[in-house]
């Protein structure tokens, strides 16, 4: 995606730093890598750093939604709504794949990082949750049905914190040049996925 405005650069750089040394890194250090000469960028354009990381998290997860509900449409007309393996491989694989196309590096290690963040939380909150991850979620849920309620509930809420590590290892994977296929191993972290969440309880 080329990048257009100090508002993008901005979004870039601290994508990339949060991803590398956590959400505390300083803002003044963002402004540098993103090229701004005026250390107050960050709160002129997102007010904070918790603005900023919200937005970062808004600017990729329409386009993840986009094609989250473009599969989610082929799985209706194939019949396979309600597969598991399916809905899985849905909800994780545009969190790597879009970000990919859209030029960015980082975006799984920056969730990874960012996951307890409050634009983070307001995602596993059914009441603000995106229509496609919400979708993809109670059908899981109900998948999950013949599972004791409270092992179900903490499966699921386990769901994005296992998800982002291991998108954020494949990431870093790719980046050191050791990672298989794309392809495969987006396919291995959906199974290990599934597995974690439909082991029989002990």
């Amino acid at each position: 995606m080329p990048v257009s405005s100090p508002r993008e650069q901005i979004m870039l750089a601290a994508e990339r730093l949060i991803a590398e040394r956590g959400p505390d890194v300083p803002l003044r250090e963002i402004c540098v890598a993103a090229g701004q000469r005026n250390n107050s960028a960050v709160q002129y354009h997102f007010g904070d750093r918790d603005g900023l990381i919200a937005a970062i998290v808004g600017h990729r997860l329409g386009p993840e939604e986009d094609e989250r509900l473009r599969r989610l449409a082929e799985l209706e007309a194939a019949g396979d709504g309600a597969d598991p393996r399916r809905l899985i491989a849905t909800l994780v694989e545009p969190i790597f794949t879009v970000a990919r196309r859209d030029g960015a590096t980082h975006h799984a290690r920056f969730l990874e990082q960012v996951r307890a963040h409050p634009a983070m939380r307001a995602l596993g909150a059914p009441d603000t949750q995106p229509p496609a991850i919400r979708i993809i979620l109670a059908r899981l849920e109900r998948a999950l049905k013949p599972i004791p309620a409270a092992l179900r509930a903490r499966r699921l809420s386990a769901l994005a914190t296992t998800e982002f590590a291991l998108l954020a290892d494949h990431e870093r994977a790719v980046e050191a040049g050791t990672a298989t296929s794309s392809a495969d191993a987006l396919a291995d972290i959906a199974a290990m996925l599934h597995a974690m969440l439909f082991a029989p309880a002990a």
